[in-house]
């Protein structure tokens, strides 16, 4: 049994996102509101090449043994941007109020996430776009750092995308690397993040299903592993995805000695999006801390904002040296590459 002194400090809101007007604290944790001047002019939005290697700090860098995280659970419209747009801007406000230090949006939460691929492309945008720029304009004045989905262009080709930004920069981006609409190319790239100190990084949806993605990530010295999704699930199959999805949480969270952050979306009627079957998508947001336990959780069928201070001391390992994950990876990882070779059907000709 955890000892009590190792608990985490939880608050939870019940109050859906944007609902109340919010003041933005820049800057750290004075309680003064803060005036917001008018957006810059327009710049090109870039992608930061040292984001993985620049921590984001408020203050000179110091071991934190706190951290403010949250997700915005909203309903993202396919094709209908400004709209989108408007509900993240309502979330970072939220989340400068809770003084919240990153803040997650669900998958492909720009574009929306429909499942045919003209659609897709249709509303997909590039991280140079105007469409990038305006989304930086209009929320370089917020503190949070924040993780956003959307369905990116890239070339030719058509990538499932978050986002991470502060204050009008691109921090980077990940790609989904588990991608099951055939149109999405796979990512095979896993930046880790910091914010004052604190490594985080990013998987989206389905990639938490797997073992490698989030160790990858907790390798690299990720404490939290933020999760956006958007689900939209058949009623058929409803009560058995809340279960698996949760059971890997929980897995990937105590496996790795993480943090991990499910973000997701919510549909309360019919997605316009989803042309091949009808759904659901019924939120379940939730932090599972490094010991497997959901901290704090969002309402389910209702657009909600949550948020927790979190225990960074819950997220070291002193067993091993390692996570457990890492430890199982360093001793077997031979005799499992051996197993899984063998296993392989024979390659397709």
């Amino acid at each position: 049994m955890k000892p009590i002194s190792r608990r985490t400090f939880v608050r939870l809101s019940a109050v859906a996102a944007g609902v109340a007007p919010a003041v933005a604290v820049a800057g750290g944790p004075s309680n003064a509101p803060a005036t917001r001047s008018s957006p810059p002019a327009e710049r090109q939005p870039t992608l930061d090449s040292t984001a993985a290697t620049t921590p984001i700090a408020d203050h000179p860098p110091q071991k934190k043994t706190t951290l403010r995280i949250g997700h915005c659970q909203l309903e993202a419209r396919c094709g209908e941007f400004e709209t989108n747009l408007a509900k993240v801007v309502q979330g970072l406000e939220r989340a400068d109020r809770e003084r919240v230090e990153i803040v997650c949006f669900p998958e492909c939460c720009l574009t929306g996430y429909p499942d045919t691929e003209a659609p897709a492309r249709k509303d997909a945008f590039a991280v140079d776009s105007p469409s990038m720029r305006q989304l930086l304009d209009r929320t370089r004045q917020f503190n949070a750092t924040y993780i956003v989905g959307f369905n990116e262009r890239r070339g030719p080709d058509l990538y499932n995308s978050a986002a991470v930004i502060h204050q009008g920069r691109v921090l980077g981006l990940y790609s989904k690397c588990s991608a099951y609409h055939q149109f999405h190319r796979q990512g095979r790239e896993f930046p880790v993040f910091e914010r004052n100190g604190v490594k985080f990084g990013v998987v989206i949806c389905s990639d938490g299903g797997y073992i490698e993605p989030a160790r990858i990530l907790a390798l690299k010295g990720a404490k939290i592993i933020f999760s956006p999704h958007y689900n939209y699930i058949s009623k058929e199959y409803l009560l058995t995805h809340f279960q698996e999805v949760r059971a890997d949480h929980v897995a990937r969270a105590v496996e790795n000695r993480v943090y991990f952050v499910r973000g997701n979306n919510v549909s309360p009627g019919r997605d316009p999006g989803i042309q091949r079957y009808e759904g659901v998508g019924y939120g379940d947001s939730y932090i599972v801390d490094p010991f497997g336990e959901i901290v704090v959780r969002s309402r389910r069928h209702h657009e909600d904002f949550i948020f927790a201070d979190i225990d960074l001391g819950l997220a070291e390992d002193n067993a091993w040296g390692l996570s457990k994950s890492g430890w199982s990876f360093r001793e077997f990882g031979a005799q499992l590459a051996a197993a899984a070779a063998a296993a392989a059907p024979p390659a397709r000709r």
